[in-house]
């Protein structure tokens, strides 16, 4: 009986009984694998963060993020790399040393716009503020969590969800909540991931068949552009470098994030001579980041952190916050098309998130269902692309004002 009792002491099967809800957020792993394996809903993120959650949460494993207070001395110091890896695991030395520091956000920018082509927004110039209108979210959602009681840092994070960009919701909690950085994260990618199933039911509600029908290539030649850009290859190149300059006087705190995603574009249209560069941004580098972001990510999901009402609220927020700003993009192609006798399809404005490509995606077969010759993926990317930097330069500005 000794030597039975021994052996059962050294299974997890008594940390389980102890700790049920850890079934539940075992649940929730699975759930999330689900979504990326069998529906196939951005499976590069949604794959590594649920079976981060899932290491996080077996029982006796001690894979999953410890809280800052337990790597933090009482004179302020922190242990050093090794001395995390020793206490609490290799996970824990993952995290502090490539998400704490607010390392990999911006090297996942790098592989961003490396990946990006801003042809479509330089092509459509207008249509970039319709990018800018759908980060109203944001703000909102901001303005509405400070009134329910989060301090203006845990609103500023909670808000930037409605952004649709997951790597910039992690940068921001990290500077502003680091404690709130697993449900926000989560949260982030979980509805980027179900773009394809928010997107469809608010334009369902907020437009007409008529203004789903407007057909874009049509509205071109009805009313064509008065002036073309001759040489497009150099006004790509100028693009990245010129605004890179122009954000950096204006919003300096956004800088780490739209540097970043500048420079990955920038080796990107120059071409050849940079093409190893690209290669890396895009391949080895973006990969290898993308996996320890998931994992990572995923293992801040503990039981004590997740089983709270506020975790409940922030996924809640974090939703409302993300169907505001296609909400906001909508609205302000309706605005526009009031005064404009070239009309824009709603559905342009629905893409102002950072969800690329999804969001354009959704918004092309929303639009071929109701007219099968209404191809709008290049216009919806004009805004979907706007909502990449729209988003970072949000991110930087609620630093500035909360950090």
């Amino acid at each position: 009986m000794s030597a039975l009792e021994r052996l059962y002491n050294i299974t997890a099967f008594g940390d389980l009984w102890s700790g049920p809800g850890a079934i539940l957020m075992l649940a929730i792993g699975i759930f999330l694998l689900f979504l990326g394996i069998r529906k196939k809903y951005e499976p590069l993120l949604l794959v590594p963060i649920g079976f981060g959650v899932i290491l996080a949460n077996l029982p006796g494993a001690g894979m999953g993020i410890v809280p800052e207070e337990m790597v933090r001395f009482e004179d302020g110091r922190y242990m050093n790399l090794v001395e995390i890896a020793g206490e609490y695991g290799i996970m824990n030395f993952l995290y502090y040393m490539l998400i704490k520091t607010g390392f990999l956000p911006p090297i996942i920018f790098l592989g961003v716009g490396a990946l990006t082509d801003f042809g479509p927004m330089l092509r459509n110039l207008r249509l970039s503020l319709f990018g800018a209108a759908a980060q109203l979210g944001i703000f909102t959602v901001f303005f509405a969590a400070i009134a329910v009681g989060f301090t203006p840092q845990e609103s500023g994070a909670l808000g930037i969800i409605g952004g649709g960009d997951g790597p910039t919701a992690i940068y921001i909690s990290i500077m502003l909540a680091p404690h709130m950085l697993g449900p926000i994260a989560i949260a982030a990618y979980s509805y980027m991931a179900l773009v394809p199933v928010i997107i469809p039911p608010i334009t369902r509600v907020m437009c007409s068949n008529k203004e789903l029908s407007i057909n874009m290539k049509n509205m071109d030649k009805l009313f064509p552009a008065k002036r073309e850009i001759k040489n497009m290859t150099a006004v790509k190149i100028a693009f990245p470098i010129v605004l890179g300059i122009i954000v950096a006087f204006f919003v300096p705190t956004a800088v780490p994030l739209i540097g970043m995603l500048m420079f990955g574009n920038l080796i990107r249209e120059i071409g050849l001579a940079t093409g190893r560069l690209t290669e890396a941004a895009t391949g080895p580098i973006l990969n290898t980041a993308t996996i320890f972001l998931g994992l990572t990510v995923g293992a801040t999901m503990t039981t004590a952190t997740f089983l709270d009402l506020r975790t409940l609220g922030i996924i809640f927020g974090g939703l409302v916050a993300f169907a505001i700003s296609v909400a906001g993009g909508i609205i302000a192609v309706k605005i526009y098309n009031l005064f404009a006798k070239k009309k824009i399809n709603p559905l342009v404005g629905a893409t102002g998130l950072s969800a690329v490509p999804m969001a354009s995606r959704v918004a092309n077969e929303i639009a071929l269902k109701h007219d099968s010759g209404n191809h709008l993926l290049q216009y919806c990317m004009a805004s979907n692309i706007s909502g990449v930097i729209g988003s970072a330069v949000a991110a930087g500005v609620l630093i500035a004002f909360l950090g």
